[in-house]
């Protein structure tokens, strides 16, 4: 019997797989097998520099923009571990550990490792999967279990269909995700370039530049200048409306040159004395049906959420944890339907969810599969509910603060698709002696799905009305003119559900990455934006960022599209990953003489740069440590060293003080003298203990 070693993305999976399979080690099927986990990637590909020859490291290691184009050929591709700080003890801690004990435990007798990772569109976890394989030198058998999700239906299903997927390089997956990985790195070329040119004239910020980011920050920043040159021109012109307030207009193809609105009111007065009360004519009822909106994807989820004040950074952390817990599905998928299997599997916790969110279940009667909404394709299937219903919806509020809101919109936009359609009178009608002018409303009938969730009205941004007036009103019999003022429309301000809506407009990204890219752009002290209860401004970083891009292609929606499309082709081996990485060169090339012509524009675009504060220079005090003779700063962190502190940190004693974080919390800082390094250069000076 045959033992395989299970590689998990993440300790929470490897439970899931634990509880499905029967324990961290046993019998399944047709083959041994024991649990492991990785933490995400373990691996990065090394600095540019440290990717090429001897020779060629100053040049790569260079930001000045005559080493640009680089010549993608000259990278050998390798990885390294990953550093980072952990942040609950302060300590910088690398992946090597993990990869080593990864490592040892390969080399215990497995005839094959089953890559058990996320199976998610970009290949993202096929390729994390990879780094580890390739860092601990495996050449045997790989097989690759795809799992819908972490259910133990669905991952029991995934260990019975596994496929072999030895040779990485014909592995769809891996090549989409290593092809979007190399991209996304060689695009590095476009920050220094929009970096090292801002920073020439005065503004001292990293302008990250990117196929998504790019797009984004550009259109927010395009809109938020269409708001500031905004001019109000107002105009008058003659309406007609009934007794029920129904109003008859004319119908306009576009806001210039039309004959019948005025500048000024005096004009529309005067054309107004050519009219009269006149009858309504050609009343028409018509009743249609409308079918359930579409079930929402992550950007969609948080776009609804962001005016509620949940960031995208919340609802993606929460989303994760609670599908983790199977709450609900899989978050990065890029479907837009179930399939009928999903949907068989989730009809029979429908009254469970719906007692949850508190749905009438009188509503729910069309509890067959809908053509429009299951369908027999697909691959995690849409975001919904997932297989584990929770007693209440204030059980959630251990996943985060948002987890409540989710589960209650996912769950009853799910429940909508298993409400009849929504059922309304669609009622037009004209006035007999001035046809042109006309009505057009609906009268709900029957409310139906609408009474459980209407995602379409949901995700609508916030400038975009209905067309219903004066709902259940009977017209007429007569309508009057009146003169209406109106002014030309004001760009709508850019929020979360704007940007959302534009990115789906365009097909840029799908919505995991939409969402996940606006959380990056907004995190941290090198943040682009600031996203307030949904709404978007930009940081200094982000209107430099945003200028750089005017014009280029890794602003334009379409040439990112287009790549998005690319990286879909090379997974599918209809492109090469030589050929895809080439566009990179292209889009530098065409993008470089842009930046530098757009840079030349930020002052008078925005203003003289921000002064950069003079850097305080500490007295340094000497005495000898060690037996060596060094020198170190007299202040830390606005403490100033006594001259008993002094005499204890050279005899390497421990002292502790008051101090301040950079929050302004107070706390106890504790620590000695010891000899550390910043930006490879090493120097003497208190170390605070990790907390």
């Amino acid at each position: 019997m045959p033992k395989y070693l299970i590689l998990t993305e993440k300790p929470s999976a490897a439970a899931n797989f634990v509880k499905a399979l029967g324990g961290q080690t046993g019998t399944f099927g047709t083959f041994t097998y024991k649990i492991t986990h990785l933490r995400g990637h373990v691996m990065t590909l090394k600095d540019p520099e440290a990717m090429v020859s001897e020779d060629l490291k100053k040049q790569y290691k260079s930001w000045q923009i005559k080493h640009l184009p680089w010549r993608l050929s000259d990278f050998s591709w390798a990885r390294t571990y990953i550093r980072q700080r952990n942040m609950r003890t302060g300590k910088i801690e690398s992946t090597k550990k993990l990869v080593d004990e990864l490592k040892k435990e390969s080399q215990t007798g497995y005839d094959a490792i089953v890559i058990a990772t996320d199976t998610d569109p970009s290949g993202e976890g096929e390729l994390l999967a990879w780094e580890a394989l390739e860092a601990i030198k495996w050449h045997g058998v790989v097989l690759r279990a795809n799992f819908m999700d972490e259910s133990s239906h669905g991952i029991q299903t995934a260990m019975k269909n596994l496929r072999d997927v030895s040779d990485k390089h014909q592995d769809g997956d891996y090549i989409k995700g290593e092809s979007r990985n190399r991209w996304d790195f060689a695009s590095m070329q476009l920050t220094r370039i929009a970096t090292t040119a801002a920073k020439k004239q005065g503004y001292k910020v990293v302008a990250r530049e990117g196929r998504l980011k790019s797009v984004i920050i550009w259109q927010i920043y395009a809109q938020l200048e269409a708001i500031k040159q905004y001019i109000k021109k107002p105009y008058f012109e003659v309406k007609f409306k009934d007794p029920a307030g129904h109003i008859f207009s004319r119908t306009v193809s576009n806001d210039e040159n039309i004959p019948w609105r005025f500048a000024t009111k005096a004009q529309a007065q005067k054309d107004m004395m050519q009219y009269h009360d006149s009858a309504i004519n050609n009343e028409k009822h018509q009743t249609r049906q409308q079918i359930p909106g579409k079930l929402l994807d992550l950007a969609g989820l948080a776009a609804i959420l962001a005016p509620r004040g949940f960031s995208s950074k919340e609802v993606l952390s929460t989303y994760q944890k609670m599908y983790e817990a199977q709450i609900v599905s899989y978050p990065r998928t890029e479907d837009k339907t179930v399939t009928p299997e999903q949907f068989n599997e989730l009809l029979p916790k429908i009254d469970q969810i719906a007692k949850v969110v508190n749905v009438d279940l009188q509503l729910l009667t069309h509890r067959q599969p809908r053509s429009t909404h299951v369908k027999a394709k697909g691959a995690h299937g849409a975001n919904r509910p997932g297989e584990s219903v929770p007693t209440s919806l204030t059980d959630l509020s251990k996943f985060g603060t948002s987890a409540q809101a989710i589960y209650e919109i996912v769950a009853k936009n799910y429940l909508a698709i298993l409400a009849e359609d929504y059922v309304y009178d669609h009622v037009t009608a004209d006035l007999k002696d001035y046809p042109t002018f006309k009505t057009a409303f609906n009268v709900p009938i029957e409310l139906n799905f609408k009474a459980v969730y209407d995602s379409q009205r949901a995700v609508k941004v916030d400038d975009e009305h209905d067309d219903d007036q004066a709902q259940g009103k009977q017209l007429g019999p007569m309508a009057g003119p009146y003169l209406y003022e109106g002014a030309n429309k004001k760009p709508q301000a850019p929020t979360t559900k704007w940007i959302m809506a534009f990115l789906e407009k365009h097909n840029v990204g799908t919505g995991a990455t939409r969402v996940s890219t606006l959380a990056d752009m907004s995190r941290g002290t090198k943040a682009m934006i600031k996203e307030l209860r949904g709404k978007l401004t930009l940081t200094e970083t982000g209107r430099v960022s945003a200028v750089m891009v005017k014009g280029t292609w890794i602003a334009s929606p379409k040439i990112t599209k287009r790549l998005f499309e690319m990286m879909d082709q090379v997974g599918r081996f209809d492109m090469t990953m030589s050929k895809l990485l080439e566009s990179v060169t292209q889009v530098v090339v065409h993008d470089m003489p842009i930046m530098l012509e757009n840079a030349e524009s930020l002052e008078s675009l925005l203003g003289k740069p921000k002064a950069t504060p003079k850097r305080k220079v500490s007295e340094k005090i000497t005495g000898q440590f060690n037996g060596e003779m060094i020198s170190f700063a007299k202040e830390w962190s606005g403490h100033v060293f006594t001259e008993d502190e002094i005499i204890k940190l050279l005899q390497g004693q421990i002292i502790s003080f008051e101090a301040k974080s950079k929050r302004g919390k107070q706390y106890t800082a504790t620590g000695k003298m010891a000899k550390q390094t910043f930006k490879g250069n090493a120097f003497y000076g208190f170390k605070l203990n990790p907390r």
